[in-house]
């Protein structure tokens, strides 16, 4: 059996995931719409053999907190390119990284979805992935002429339909359905193109897609979230998932699980990556990286996290004091649940204000901190691969650019040193990077057979 290899994504911000990150003195303030900036990224982390850049997104300003996007926008950076524009730019200007982007299934359509994704696999020739996410809050659903979010249930259950109506309308058409053949005429073999005709609950799509097959078959199906809701989805659907975890322990035991949930769904083990967020804190010294982290935490500002709970959780902490301890608010919680029932009730466990929790919070989203020098953050990479606490990681740099760079420049090296993280690409597209195959094209002699029987499919 083939050695398990270490799987890095790069989080794509230009403020650094630590949400008092921009105010450090080493990150370089600059707009979030250069595109040059992005492209430098870019290349350093495909230089350093990385398997994807990751760019996730939100469809609203941060607006729960008090009602309006004030605090959001005062105390932190809030907004950032529309992904697939983005990656679109990227895919030209790089030619072997991964490109993963986040596209809600709650606020678009599923044609749209396919098309786009569709698109840029064909752009890059076969390195796109989409982060499928269900979108957390009424923000957002206030910019697509809804009053309220949906349930968490509710759009779990679109979420899946939504997926197998994307991956029908990527079966459309075969592998090899374009002839191009010049002396006879013959742009396309028709029979090799389908009509998907879904029916369902949500969704009524007729199909086919309008343009070809993407060269991966379908893009990578990235999920993110830890709920019980989740990793039902993700167990049946993800080739990659993205969950918050902060200990060792606990990330052992969810990876145990929700591998177990793989298998009992009839797939393999292998078929699905778990990368949790890595907020690497990268100096010289061990001694010295803690100095670094204890500077950034010292920078934060409560509010900044309290409101980016706020749109999480879809829930509006500015109706609390501040200093008094940690409601129980689990039971109204309507956005990230999974994530937050364990965040609210470590907080009240620990006795914490919800001003501590908003500092805690805002230093780093609940993820696992690696903090050290290159080859003990190394070290920490290297005991949680081993250990099975994960594949590899979603690396979240606290600030940018100097945080990605650090982790570009000296941790990957050592990674590759101890050989679990590759020094070259041995594939073009980014399932070769993962090791995951290619989808067959299936269901079209089933959906043709139970049509002229006049049967769903």
């Amino acid at each position: 059996m083939m050695a398990r290899k270490l799987h890095l994504a790069l989080f794509v911000t230009q403020a650094g995931s630590h949400l008092a990150g921009w105010r450090h003195p080493q990150a370089e303030l600059g707009t979030a719409l250069d595109i040059r900036y992005y492209q430098r990224l870019a290349e350093q982390a495909e230089a350093a053999k990385l398997d994807m850049l990751f760019v996730a997104d939100k469809l609203a300003l941060d607006d729960i907190h008090g009602g309006n996007f004030d605090a959001a926008v005062t105390w932190r950076p809030n907004g950032s390119p529309e992904p697939l524009a983005l990656l679109s730019a990227l895919s030209v200007l790089t030619s072997r990284i991964g490109l993963g982007a986040t596209i809600s299934t709650s606020y678009h359509a599923p044609f749209h979805v396919a098309r786009q994704f569709a698109t840029l696999d064909h752009f890059s020739h076969g390195r796109a992935a989409w982060n499928a996410v269900t979108s957390v809050n009424d923000g957002e659903a206030r910019n697509f002429g809804f009053d309220q979010h949906l349930g968490h249930a509710e759009r779990y259950a679109k979420a899946e339909e939504f997926l197998d109506v994307v991956r029908s309308l990527w079966d459309t058409w075969a592998d090899d359905a374009l002839l191009l053949d010049k002396s006879s005429g013959r742009y396309a073999n028709a029979s090799k193109i389908r009509y998907a005709e879904h029916q369902g609950k949500h969704f009524e799509v007729r199909g086919p897609l309008n343009l070809p097959r993407p060269p991966q078959g379908h893009p990578v199906l990235i999920q993110a979230g830890v709920s019980s809701a989740f990793q039902a989805l993700a167990a049946r659907n993800a080739e990659v998932i993205f969950p918050v975890q902060s200990t060792l322990e606990k990330a052992k035991a969810f990876y145990r699980e929700f591998k177990q949930q793989v298998a009992a769904a009839g797939r393999s083990g292998e078929a699905v990556k778990v990368l949790p967020g890595l907020y690497p804190i990268i100096a010289d010294t061990d001694e010295q990286a803690q100095a670094l982290a204890t500077e950034l935490d010292a920078l934060v500002l409560p509010i900044a996290g309290l409101t980016f709970m706020s749109a999480s959780m879809n829930y509006d902490l500015a109706q609390h004091d501040p200093k008094a301890p940690v409601p129980d608010i689990r039971e109204h919680i309507r956005g990230s649940k999974g994530r937050f029932d364990v965040v609210i009730g470590n907080a009240i466990e620990a006795g914490w204000s919800l001003e501590q929790l908003g500092r805690w919070y805002a230093s780093s989203l609940a993820f696992a901190k690696f903090i050290g020098s290159p080859q003990t953050v190394a070290d920490q990479i290297q005991q949680w691969f081993d250990e099975h606490a994960a594949d590899g990681f979603v690396v979240m740099p606290p600030y940018m650019p100097g945080g990605a760079e650090r982790f570009l420049q000296q941790v990957v090296p050592e990674l590759q040193q101890r050989g679990i993280f590759r020094t070259e690409y041995q594939g073009s597209t980014l399932r070769d990077h993962l090791g995951l195959e290619k989808p067959q094209r299936t269901g079209a002699e089933h959906r043709h057979a139970a049509l002229r029987r006049g049967q769903p499919s």
